[in-house]
């Protein structure tokens, strides 16, 4: 008797999940037991969130066609502004606003061209 293919996608999904959970959590246990994270490593990891961020809108900025593109990418242009707006304001509200409406603007006017 087969399995249906439906049913190894779950179960992949719930192995993957689990261990996942286990990878996390072993580290968890391990510093509650010896006492908590040592300095060095909890400094290093206050870098880990802009890291990840960095990792995954950079590549979408730059080549957003799976090709380093500099000249006419408008998500580069934008996201450049959005940018210069987070680093002035530190508003993430503002910073998001002024992204997609760079976008759409250069959008329009690449569109009109």
């Amino acid at each position: 008797m087969s399995t249906p293919p439906g049913s190894r996608v779950w179960l992949a999904i719930v192995v993957a999940g689990v261990g996942t959970f286990l990878l996390r959590a072993s580290f968890l246990f391990l510093f509650e037991r010896v006492g908590g994270a040592p300095p060095r490593l909890e400094r290093a990891l206050r870098y880990v969130p802009a890291a990840v961020l960095a990792a995954l809108v950079v590549p979408a900025l730059a080549a957003p066609d799976g090709v380093p593109t500099v000249v006419g990418n408008d998500r580069l242009l934008a996201g450049a502004l959005a940018a210069l707006v987070a680093w002035r304001t530190e508003s993430v509200l503002a910073t998001i606003v002024a992204g997609m409406v760079a976008l759409v603007a250069l959008g329009a006017v690449g569109g009109a061209l």
